[in-house]
Parts: C-alpha cells; sequence; structure tokens
C-alpha cells in the first residue's frame, strides 16, 4: 500500500495470517506456548539467583540465555495474539513501536550467538583445563564475558536498524508478521545498497564468528575427551556438550532457514512463519533442555517443590 504523505508515524502491519476457522486454535495455542516460555525461563533464571549452590560460571550464563528468551518471545508473540482477532486493515502500529519490536526482535535472535559462543567457552575450560577452572572462570571473568556479548550485540542492532530509520518513507504497509529491519528499509523508496551491504556484513560475521568458534571448541574438547582415560568425566562432559550442541544446531539450523528463504520471494509465506518459529521454538526449548536435563537444577527444582532431593541412579 503506498502512502501518499511520506513519513507517516502510522503504519499497517501484516500480522498474522489465520483463517477464521483457526484463529482461536492459534490463539490458544500461541497463548499457552508464551506462557510456558515465561514462566519456565524467569523461574530459571529466579532459581539460580535464589540458590547459592548454583551461583557457578555454567548456571550464570544460563540466565542470560533465560532473560534473551524472555525477551524474544516477549517482543514477538503478544503483538501476534493481539493481531490474530484484529482485522487485516485495522492492524495498525506506530513507527516507533515498529522500531522497538525490530530491534527487540534482532537483540534476541543475535545475543543467543553470543551467548552460545561464550557457553561454549565455559565448557572449553571446564573440559580441556578442569584444574585451573576456578582460577580462569572468576565471577569476574563471567559478567566481563556477558557484558561484551551483549555490547557487541547492542552496537551491531544498533547501526542495523539505524541506517533503517535514517531512510525516509514513502509506503505504510510492513509485509511481515512483525517489524524487522528488512520490512522497515522496504518502506523507503531511497536506495538501500548500504543497508543491504551492511546486513550482508552483519549476518556472515555474526553466523561466521559462532559456527567457526562452536566448530573449533568442540573440535578441541572432543579431542580431549578421546585423549582422556577417564570414562566417567567424558561421560559427563560430552553430555553437557552435546546438550549445548543440540540447542546450537536447532538455533543455527532455524536461522539459517529463514535466509535462505529470503532468496525465493515465491516462498515468502514460507519464511514468515520460519521467522514466527526461531522466536518461538528455541526459547520454549532451552528452558526444558537446560533446566530439567542438568541433575544440579533438577535438585534444587526437587528441593523447592518437594522439600526431597532427586536421587540419580549413577551409571
Amino acid at each position: 500500500m503506498e502512502n501518499q504523505t511520506s513519513g507517516s508515524d502510522i503504519l499497517l502491519l501484516e500480522g498474522l495470517k489465520v483463517t477464521p476457522q483457526s484463529s482461536i486454535p492459534a490463539f490458544v495455542l500461541l497463548l499457552l506456548i508464551y506462557i510456558f516460555i515465561m514462566l519456565s525461563n524467569i523461574s530459571l533464571v529466579v532459581l539460580i539467583t535464589l540458590q547459592r549452590g548454583l551461583h557457578q560460571p555454567m548456571f550464570l550464563l544460563f540466565c542470560n540465555m533465560g532473560a534473551n528468551d524472555a525477551l524474544g518471545a516477549t517482543a514477538i508473540i503478544p503483538r501476534l495474539l493481539s493481531d490474530i482477532f484484529t482485522p487485516s486493515s485495522q492492524r495498525y502500529i506506530q513507527h516507533s513501536s515498529c522500531v522497538l519490536q525490530a530491534f527487540c526482535a534482532h537483540v534476541h535472535a543475535s545475543a543467543a550467538h553470543t551467548v552460545l559462543i561464550i557457553m561454549a567457552f565455559d565448557r572449553y575450560v571446564a573440559v580441556c583445563n578442569p584444574l585451573r577452572y576456578q582460577t580462569i572462570m572468576t565471577n569476574r571473568m563471567v559478567v566481563g564475558l556477558s557484558v561484551s556479548a551483549w555490547g557487541v550485540v547492542l552496537l551491531m542492532v544498533l547501526l542495523l536498524l539505524g541506517l533503517s530509520v535514517r531512510l525516509s518513507r514513502c509506503r505504510e504497509f510492513v509485509s511481515n508478521p512483525f517489524c524487522d529491519n528488512a520490512s522497515l528499509y522496504k518502506l523507503s523508496c531511497e536506495n538501500v545498497l548500504i543497508n543491504n551491504v551492511y546486513g550482508l556484513v552483519y549476518t556472515v560475521v555474526l553466523l561466521g564468528t559462532s559456527l567457526g568458534s562452536i566448530t573449533v571448541t568442540y573440535l578441541r574438547i572432543a579431542v580431549a575427551c578421546l585423549t582422556n582415560q577417564s570414562r566417567s568425566k567424558n561421560s559427563r562432559a560430552l553430555q553437557t556438550c552435546a546438550t549445548h550442541l543440540v540447542l546450537y544446531v536447532i538455533m543455527f539450523v532455524s536461522g539459517s532457514i529463514i535466509i535462505f528463504l529470503h532468496r525465493f520471494p515465491d516462498l515468502s509465506d514460507h519464511r514468515k512463519l520460519a521467522s514466527i518459529l526461531f522466536h518461538v521454538v528455541p526459547p520454549a526449548m532451552n528452558a526444558i533442555v537446560y533446566g530439567l536435563q542438568i541433575k544440579a537444577v533438577r535438585e534444587k527444582i526437587s528441593i523447592v517443590f518437594t522439600r526431597k532431593p532427586v536421587t540419580d541412579r549413577q551409571d
């Protein structure tokens, strides 16, 4: 939809496309998923914060992931829920609100990579330098790594969106279920070459650094496990690392699918669905995997709710 008055502050958001028959099931499903994401991630963060026994680098890094997942879900799902029962011709959004939603969405997607990178570094030190783990992964180091992970992302996203916000607008229609950088600069009729170039550099640097560091880290962990004669230590190390690696693969593949589908305009509906799933599936799975498959967290949950610790059978 073209706008005759350039720079209007009111935009029309495409939102989530659902048929009248599927609107109620879609609403209920999204609402339940959102409630689960928020309860599971916030509970995990609160539990780690309150239980001193969990004030360890690995668990403190989980707080970063839980907070990021809650941010990503909150940026996307509530707006989708409100749009389900709103006629497509009345899904208005302020430009400033659109920019804020895009900012939160890109911070969530990018921070997921940087946080997983420092979590991989933590596992590398724990497996490859266990005797020096306490001296390397100090509270100061954990705070420094966390600040770096978020700081780099904030700077990259601010520059990404700054290049789009500077453009004049000649359109009002956001052709996406939610606002992101691409939908923002597509509102302009100006030359967006700089936006495309920086967006490509942004994606290559983020995904390349993420994939490269994760690959190198886990190759070195695998070598350390192969040369270590202790089967019990290797089993515990591989179990923890496998959990982290599976979640990374899920996140990386789901993000790559979105990028891949951008190259095929005919599959725009599939890309839009994939972009929603990226902000829904990994946040829902992270808390389950980290919270329920880690013995220390299971024990704390058991103590809180039953006052009895979990007694795991030793293999």
